[in-house]
């Protein structure tokens, strides 16, 4: 699957035989990714079961990642689950830089610090915290540990594998003055809680570089649940100078061995309507049709 030729027939192999095989018959081992991150990973897992057999985790914002993050560069990610994209960032912004990986799950956040320590990294400073847009207590609900990425305080009336509380802060005040000035890409990736991070990191963008970017997974209807409006969202941004893009992304396991083959071609484009659906948006001063 990683390192045959060409992709003809992996992605049905991987759709219709692999995927499932692993997350019934989980397996437990550390692999390498594509980007060259280790990560300690069970199969039972959404992200890691593709780390395993993909070496990869949304491979067009790996790639945006790896166009935008250099030497001396901040990396913010909240919502860093096992640290995927923290590892990645760690390792491209180098010893001069500096990552907040900030997770509220109590348990991925110790998967995140186990990851962290697995590649040898100094340059990543690991929070077990929740980000809103006031300081208050929180609820999160996971329904399956099928995919552990799915842990939020949205609402959820059906049968739970967990639930734990927290306490919520709002962005800058979980930031240092070093952090926030050297901040390049910050990354929110919260299942539906975009809305409260978004308000809360809105009085930071006036003093952010002026070339930072900010990736979003924006989830209307999971926001909608919680009293927020995907549009809301977007004002904030617009408020503040940044323009907004959509970055394709794909969570399909039949997509995986195509996109990953045709990532460097990914970019983000202009995006101009509302946002109806589950999207990964990027919000950048860069006044374009298509993000370079």
């Amino acid at each position: 699957m990683r390192n045959g030729p060409g992709t003809l027939g992996k992605a049905a192999l991987a759709e219709r035989r692999l995927d499932a095989h692993l997350r019934e018959h989980p397996r437990r081992a550390v692999v390498e990714t594509r980007a060259g991150g280790r990560f300690a990973v069970d199969t039972q897992d959404l992200i890691q079961r593709y780390l395993y057999l993909f070496g990869a985790w949304e491979p067009h914002l790996t790639d945006w990642l790896r166009r935008r993050l250099g030497p001396g560069d901040g990396f913010v990610d909240v919502g860093a689950n096992i640290g995927v994209f923290s590892v990645l960032a760690a390792r491209l912004v180098g010893d001069r830089g500096r990552v907040v990986a900030i997770e509220a799950s109590p348990d991925l956040h110790r998967r995140l610090v186990h990851n962290v320590r697995l590649n040898g990294l100094g340059n990543v400073r690991a929070l077990n915290a929740a980000v809103s847009d006031r300081a208050r207590r929180l609820t999160f609900t996971l329904a399956s540990s099928r995919n552990t990425g799915a842990n939020s305080i949205v609402p959820y009336d059906g049968p739970a594998e967990s639930r734990f509380e927290t306490e919520a802060r709002p962005l800058p005040e979980l930031l240092r003055p070093a952090e926030i000035a050297t901040a390049r890409v910050i990354k929110i990736d919260v299942e539906g809680a975009e809305g409260g991070v978004v308000r809360g990191l809105a009085p930071l963008l006036g003093a952010l570089r002026p070339d930072a970017e900010i990736t979003v997974e924006v989830a209307p209807e999971r926001m909608a649940r919680l009293g927020d409006r995907a549009d809301e969202l977007l004002e904030v941004m617009r408020e503040a100078g940044f323009h907004v893009y959509r970055l394709a992304n794909d969570y399909a396991a039949g997509s995986y061995p195509g996109a990953l083959r045709g990532a460097a071609r990914a970019a983000p484009v202009r995006w101009h309507g509302p946002v109806t659906g589950e999207s990964d948006l990027v919000f950048s001063r860069v006044d374009a049709e298509r993000l370079p």
